[in-house]
């Protein structure tokens, strides 16, 4: 197995929605184990496939309850809010309370192309609708509000910048 180096803010292909998923084959497999042990190593809950540089629409999870891939995924249900800080891999060492929905269900595809459906609340709905947001082409940013985006700009043009929070002359409190 290979860990690949993670893609983050800046890089182009994490704007692009992803493609579908046709071929269910040993390459696929390969990757979603790839792509795990990419995670773990990360560490993180979720990875999509265009985290890694691969325009594949399939994401790999591990809340805790052990691995699971899901390929093609759709958000297809969900009910209820949930404010939870959120953080990603491709916007390190970053975190807001977003809002999401506290209930969700997705369906897709397991790795030998049989249908899937997931249900999951709280954690598990914010993973899988984070996730699928990746594979659309949208990273948390997003979800922000406008002084939220605004000082997440801010910290990510001073870290591209190679200045620290300490450095900007600001005294309100570090985006986490």
């Amino acid at each position: 197995m290979a860990v690949y180096p993670i893609r983050t803010f800046g890089d182009p292909v994490l704007r692009l929605p992803c493609a579908e998923v046709t071929e269910f084959d040993v390459t696929l497999r390969r990757l979603a184990d790839d792509m795990l042990e990419t995670m773990y190593d990360a560490p993180g809950v979720g990875l999509a496939a265009n985290q890694v540089g691969v325009q594949k629409r399939m994401f790999v999870y591990d809340i805790g309850d052990g691995p699971g891939v899901i390929v093609n995924p759709v958000l297809s249900g969900h009910s209820g809010e949930w404010e939870y800080t959120e953080g990603c891999l491709s916007v390190p060492d970053l975190a807001w309370p977003i809002v999401r929905f506290a209930e969700v269900r997705v369906d897709g595809r397991d790795l030998d192309g049989q249908p899937l459906t997931i249900q999951g609340s709280e954690l598990m709905a914010r993973m899988l609708q984070h996730e699928v947001d990746h594979l659309d082409g949208r990273l948390l940013l997003s979800h922000l509000d406008r002084r939220q985006h605004k000082d997440a700009m801010r910290a990510l043009r001073r870290r591209a910048m190679g200045l620290s929070d300490a450095d900007s002359g600001d005294d309100r409190e570090p985006v986490r």
